[in-house]
């Protein structure tokens, strides 16, 4: 029998009560800190993150498309020094990914976007601010340092002087990219914030005031910061849905580009593109790069999925612009082999929200640091050392292995 004396040295006991910050190191990958965010977070907040459209069959597929990928290591490679860096928009990004524009993002903890921002500058990464962002642009620039890269996500509204006037506001912030999006001519069937009652403001309904008796720390801090709205908008009661459907314009077309082109001093990026079609269209427009997408999955459902789009849109456009990429991301590896696949450049939304909604600042530098990791993992294991280097030949898309109907 084993002597006390010898068993002592193996067991190990963790503390039962380790606090948040314990809970964010332990945390392995972004679906841990999606876990923690589900318990700390009110439900109406968590699906407004977690969810898409109708049957959110094209986030689903979206992350399929990347479990379906096969990488072709190379072995007997010096991998003794990785670098992550990557060119982008015409400065360097010491991760090949940046934050993606996200809406109503202080609802999912009060931190909110000014948490992102600082984060993404600390990562030496892109920060996008949303038309519906609850943080003000000048807020954002007040926060961040000079070497921050801050960019702006614009919606084209049906009144063309009030987007005017958030494009001069951007560039007067030191803004240097503009993130137009283009696939929101209405809103997306967003069945669970509809059964969810989801308003702006939020409003509380007896099924949320049961759930908040579970989660008393976040509506403390909900109640006692600043009050929640939409930093870009004037006052605004009613259902996000409405308030899409209400401000965006369906006539958007081409033609918009050209305006705002004339009107922005910086970088353009087009946000949204879902076919070759329309990138070999936006190429001979002149944008400086769009990003495959389809909005997370959150307006039409059984959309493109980017990955499985990105090949043919790199063989025919990729010279001619930067091609970036969102949607799905969970994990480095789907950053490595959207890299690999031609892609410059790649966001991650719902991958920073859950770790916002997990620990607030320190939750955005955990989710920031897992995908450093299994980026860096990634590459070593591949046998590549800087990102350059990755190429078609490391990574096969293999046909979703979906079960029949």
């Amino acid at each position: 029998m084993p002597r006390p004396r010898e068993l002592a040295p193996l067991v190990k006991f963790d503390r039962p009560f380790g606090g948040r910050g314990r809970k964010l190191a332990r945390a392995q990958t972004i679906w841990d800190l999606r876990e923690l965010a589900r318990r700390r977070t009110p439900k109406v907040a968590f699906d407004y993150t977690d969810g898409a459209a109708d049957a959110e069959i094209s986030l689903r597929r979206a992350r399929e498309a990347f479990s379906d990928i096969e990488f072709r290591p190379a072995v007997l490679r010096d991998v003794s020094v990785t670098d992550t860096t990557v060119r982008v928009l015409g400065a360097t990004a010491r991760l090949p990914f940046g934050i993606a524009p996200t809406g109503f993002t202080r609802m999912m903890h009060t931190a909110g976007e000014r948490a992102g921002a600082r984060a993404a500058e600390r990562a030496g990464i892109p920060f996008t601010l949303s038309t519906m962002g609850t943080t003000a642009i000048e807020d954002i620039a007040a926060v961040t340092g000079p070497d921050a890269r801050n960019w702006f996500q614009l919606y084209m509204w049906t009144d063309r002087d009030r987007s005017l006037a958030l494009v001069e506001r951007a560039a007067l912030a030191g803004f240097d990219t503009l993130v137009v999006t283009v696939d929101v001519p209405v809103a997306g069937a967003r069945l669970r914030d509809v059964r969810n009652g989801m308003t702006v403001p939020p409003s509380i309904t007896v099924s949320g005031a049961m759930d908040a008796l579970r989660r008393p720390w976040w509506w403390w801090d909900f109640l006692t910061t600043e009050p929640l709205a939409f930093a870009s908008l004037d006052r605004w009661s009613g259902t996000v849905v409405e308030l899409l459907d209400t401000m965006f314009d369906p006539t958007v077309g081409f033609e918009d580009l050209a305006w705002i082109r004339d009107r922005w001093p910086g970088r353009i990026l087009v946000k949204g593109v879902q076919t070759v079609a329309d990138a070999e269209r936006l190429a001979g427009l002149g944008v400086d790069g769009i990003v495959l997408s389809n909005h997370g999955g959150r307006q039409l459902d059984r959309a493109p999925v980017p990955l499985q789009l990105l090949p043919s849109v790199v063989r025919e456009v990729g010279n001619d612009m930067e091609i970036h990429l969102d949607t799905g991301i969970m994990h480095g590896a789907d950053i490595v082999a959207a890299l690999a696949l031609g892609a410059r450049f790649t966001f991650i939304g719902r991958a920073y929200l859950y770790g916002l909604m997990a620990g607030g600042a320190a939750g955005v530098d955990r989710a920031i640091e897992i995908l450093r990791t299994q980026i860096v993992r990634t590459m070593k294991l591949l046998g590549v050392g800087t990102i350059e280097e990755l190429e078609p030949r490391h990574v096969q898309l293999l046909e979703c292995r979906r079960p029949a109907p």
